[in-house]
């Protein structure tokens, strides 16, 4: 069973701890003191929430050489942060389920070994009737998934649809995954995998952190073409979406 786990910050890679070494060494004696407190958990949560590095990702000028699982992780907990919600494991999480989105296949194939895409929260919500109790689990955690997904990274996207096509508004998002996450977290896998404390603020609190995500794509990135993909807005920013072990593909709205 696939589960999305808040495990972006056991991922990074030798190039983000570089980047972060970069920012803050200037001199040789300061980077190997600095590589030694990334053994400190942590020592590296206070470093991954100093403004000098979430900054630098901004202001870098050349192209950044760090992992999907660092560049969202550090944005998404800076934009929580600045809406009061403080827990590290809710912006890991947030910013895994990012990082795994930027494949098209993670993202509409929410079951594994089926091949059957699951685009529209209809058609996910109509695969709960024939799903088995822990497949209703991994359904339910998804429409929470791609509810926050969707009306955070494409908002605009919603608010088009729902203006010229008559497609469902921001609110039946909104209501839609927070009500998802509340079910998925009283499941009892949601238990096992200790993910329930997780679900329970995401269900709680998910127009704040739709409205991050939403600061984050209109002060962070420019989204330009409204069909952008996210592997298009990840490179866009200069990171390469090949740095995670996840594939890459074409992402949709």
């Amino acid at each position: 069973m696939k589960v999305i786990q808040p495990n972006c910050r056991t991922q990074f890679t030798a190039s983000d701890i570089d980047f972060i070494v970069s920012v803050f060494a200037s001199e040789a004696s300061s980077s190997n003191c600095l590589v030694k407190l990334f053994s400190d958990p942590d020592s590296l949560d206070a470093i991954l929430d100093h403004e000098l590095l979430f900054r630098a990702l901004l202001e870098y000028n050349s192209c950044l050489q760090v992992s999907p699982h660092f560049y969202f992780y550090v944005l998404v907990r800076h934009v929580l942060r600045r809406s009061g919600i403080e827990d590290r494991m809710v912006a890991d999480y947030v910013a895994e389920m990012l990082a795994e989105f930027a494949s098209t296949e993670r993202l509409r194939r929410p079951l594994p070994n089926d091949e059957r895409p699951l685009d529209y929260l209809f058609e996910m919500l109509a695969a709960l009737h024939k799903a088995d109790d822990s497949t209703q689990f991994l359904i339910r955690a998804h429409v929470g998934n791609h509810s926050l997904f969707v009306s955070g990274i494409f908002p605009d996207y919603i608010r088009f649809r729902a203006q010229f096509r008559g497609a469902p508004k921001m609110e039946y998002y909104e209501s839609m995954g927070s009500a998802s996450f509340r079910v998925a977290g009283d499941h009892r896998l949601a238990q096992r995998y200790e993910l329930a404390p997780i679900f329970d603020t995401l269900s709680h609190h998910f127009h704040n952190v739709r409205l991050a995500l939403n600061d984050m794509t209109d002060r962070l990135i420019s989204l330009g073409d409204r069909n952008y993909s996210l592997e298009a807005l990840l490179s866009q920013n200069g990171v390469n979406p090949t740095d995670s072990e996840h594939e890459s593909g074409a992402a949709t709205g």
